[in-house]
Formats: C-alpha cells, structure tokens, sequence
C-alpha cells in the first residue's frame, strides 16, 4: 500500500515529502486567488472586489459541510489504514462521495433561489452595483455546487493514499486553468463578474471529474464500494471533522462580523481593503495551513499502528517549520506589504490603497502567534480528539475575534479591526497551550 510510507520512512523525511507538495499546492492556489482578485479589482473595480469579498462567507459555509464529512472520514480512514484494514477505509470513502454530493445538491438548489436575500443581509450598507455583482457570483456557484465541494474531499483522499505530488500537480494545473480563462474572459473579453465566477466553478469542478475518475478500480488504497457504514461510525466521522467544520464556519461568521465593522468604520473602501490584505494572506497563512494539514493523515496512520513516539517526532516539525514560516510571513508583510497592495488596486483609487497599506503593517503581527491554534487543533483532530480541537478552533477563529472587535473598536475603530487579529490570536495561545499541556501521555494512546 502506498500509505505505508508514513510508517516507513523517518519523521524528517516523511514531514519533507509530505508538506512540501502541499505546501506548493497551496502557494500555487493562493497565486491563484491573487491572480484572481488581480483581475476582479484591476478590470472590474472596488465594488466587485467587494462583492467578492461580502458573498465569499457564504461559499464558504457551504464548502464547511462538505469539509466536515471529508475531514472526518480522512481521519477515519488514516486510523483504518493503519491498523491493515483497507476494505472497512474504502467503505468509508465511498459513502463519504455519496453524502458529499447529494448534501451539495440541496446547498446549491437553495443557494440559486435565495441568493438575492443572502447578499442582501450579508451587505447592509453596500452599494447596489456590490449588491447587484455579489447575486451574480453567488448564483453561479451554486449552478455548479454538485461538483465543488467533491473536488477538495478527493484531493484530501489521495494525500491518505500518499499521492502528495499527483495532488500537488493537479491542483497546480487546475488553478493554471483557472487563470488562463480569467485572462481571456476578464482582461481581454471583458466579461466581468459572471466570468469571474465561471472560471472558478470550471476549473474545481473539472478537478473533481479527475480525481473522483482517478479511483476507479483498485489502483489506490482506496476504491469505490457499495457496502454501507453503520450509523455509529458516520457520527465518529462527523465528530473528528466537527472542529473543522466550526473552524470554516467560525472564520466564514467572522468575515461577516468584520465586514459590519469595516462597513461602519470605513464603508465600502474598508471591505475593499481588507480583501487586499486577505489576498496577500492568502499565499502566507495557507502555506501554515497546508505544512499541518498534509502531515495529519500521517499522524491518524501512526496512530492507529500504535507509533506514538512517531507521532510526537512528527508533531515537533510541524512546530519547527510554522514558527519558520510564520516569523517570515510577517516580515514579509509588514515590509512587503506596501509593494504589493498596488497590484490589486486601480491608480486612481488612492484611498483604497492608503488603507490597504496600513491595514496589512498592522495584521502582520497576528502571524506571531496565528499558528499556535492552527497546529494544534489539526493535531488533536488526527488523533481523534475532536472537543479540544473544536474548543481550539471555536475560541481561535470566533470567541476572541468577537470579543476583541467589540472591545478595540469603540477606541480604535478602524484601527481596531486590524488589531483584533493580534489580540485575539494572543488570547488563543494561552488557551492552546492549556489544552496541549492537560493531554496527558496516556489520552493519546488507544
């Protein structure tokens, strides 16, 4: 089986062959997301790139159901490939495909019909014309919702089948899809917010034809099979995802809260801005982000073999490099930052770009400690330790955030939505730290 070499090969290098791919992947699908905010800012204007930015929540919400189920079943499964048992792991991924796509059918039935009321709540005080591009974007991605959220659950599965690099390049190759039909449908057709979102349902869902092709027969680890799972291990399932579930959910809802805020503190040009700083966040903080979540299948195999001293090898890298990613995310942005936010903003629009720019020196200091929970709560997750890691994940992305908003802005008000980040990753250190030292030795042991 190819998943052996997480018991085979050294904590060192399997941390290399794992997180590098997914590191790559994820770099390439940020420059992916930059290149797309490129084209909607530059070609488009500020109220797209606000819309893009007001109805991305809800997309992604819907994704956090799906994720859920996958997160839990990949965890399952790593358990179950572990311990030898291939036919029960496969049972689970194919019913995880299943519930997947027909969870995504009903999303997207009522996300094309309610989209207009869901812009609309989600964007009090927006101009019409956002109001008007957020509905478009909306409703094509629910056009193409029973493909979407399939495209990042099998790409989950072939990292537990250990097909890091097939993931990386289809990925990388996806997403170069993606921007070349953002360059002739956007820059040079001048489709505007329709294309878009066309260009980003087509490239996932044409990933997903691929990867749910790639595990016919019995090629992988996995395969496709008939046989049910009992009621029991669909809610094991749910509970090892639940923290990422909350997690995406958490992170959509607070993207919500901020977005009221900066509406209130500095109107459209706020939301504006802070789509700047999450696109240039989005190359920086994914990488984290991919480093421990390529290691977590690795983490669940050991664990069901029994390999805990492994386990804990593996854990110290995963520290190891996000402290190293981290201290450089944040020099680069706090230094950087002024050279890149005028890649997303038209010249004439000198405000945007001046609170883009203090926006991100600002931020840049939430990098010191924003890996702390990241790490740990995909680490409990993988040993199927799901109320840490959802207590992790809940206070982290949404109890703090929340907390510090309504404490920092009455004094700082702008100002205050770009140090929340700070404060409230600071808060949830100590709380991680907590959580991390009380596991005792034996509560990772099965």
């Amino acid at each position: 089986m190819d998943s052996e070499i997480f018991e085979k090969l050294p904590p060192t290098k399997l941390f290399f062959r794992c997180a590098v791919p997914a590191m790559i992947a994820m770099a390439s699908g940020a420059l992916y997301q930059i290149a797309d905010g490129l084209f909607v800012g530059r070609f488009i204007g500020e109220d797209a790139l606000a819309a893009v930015n007001l109805i991305m929540p809800v997309i992604t919400m819907v994704f956090a159901f799906s994720n859920m189920i996958a997160t839990g079943a990949s965890v399952r499964i790593s358990v179950l490939l572990g311990e030898k048992k291939p036919e029960g792991a496969s049972c689970i991924f194919s019913f995880t495909i299943k519930a997947i796509f027909l969870l995504s059918c009903v999303i997207g039935i009522i996300g094309f019909f309610g989209a207009e009321s869901f812009v609309r709540l989600l964007a009090p005080g927006a101009t019409e014309q956002a109001v008007g591009y957020g509905i478009t974007y909306t409703r094509m991605y629910a056009v193409f919702s029973p493909l979407l959220p399939i495209y990042f659950a099998t790409d989950n599965f072939l990292r537990v089948c250990g097909k890091e690099k097939l993931s990386m390049w289809l990925g990388i190759s996806t997403q170069a899809f993606n921007i070349i039909l953002d360059v002739i449908l956007i820059a040079i057709l001048g489709q505007g917010i329709r294309a878009a979102a066309f260009t980003s349902c087509l490239a996932m869902a044409l990933g997903s034809v691929i990867t749910l092709w790639l595990f016919r027969g019995k090629r992988m680890d996995l395969y496709y099979t008939r046989k049910n799972i009992p009621a029991s291990v669909f809610f094991r399932i749910l509970a090892n995802g639940s923290s990422e579930f909350f997690s995406n959910i958490s992170m959509s809802v607070m993207s919500v809260v901020y977005n009221l805020f900066l509406l209130k503190y500095g109107q459209t040009t706020a939301v504006a801005a802070f789509s700047v700083i999450m696109y240039v966040d989005s190359i920086i903080g994914t990488l984290v982000f991919g480093m421990c979540d390529s290691l977590q299948p690795a983490i669940s195999y050991c664990y069901g073999a029994g390999l805990m001293d492994k386990v804990r090898a593996i854990l110290k890298r995963i520290i190891l490099g996000a402290v190293i990613l981290s201290t450089a995310s944040m020099l680069f942005m706090l230094f950087a930052g002024r050279f890149v936010a005028p890649i997303f903003v038209k010249p004439e629009d000198t405000e945007l770009l001046a609170v883009s720019i203090a926006g991100m020196e600002v931020f840049s200091f939430s990098y010191l400690t924003g890996w702390v929970d990241m790490c740990f709560s995909s680490y409990f997750t993988a040993l199927e330790r799901p109320v840490r890691s959802l207590l992790t994940s809940f206070f982290g992305t949404l109890v703090f955030p929340v907390a510090f908003l309504f404490i920092l802005t009455p004094v700082w008000q702008l100002n205050g939505v770009w140090l929340t980040s700070v404060a409230a990753g600071t808060a949830s250190v100590i709380l991680t730290i907590i959580f991390a030292l009380t596991m005792k030795a034996k509560a990772v042991m099965r």
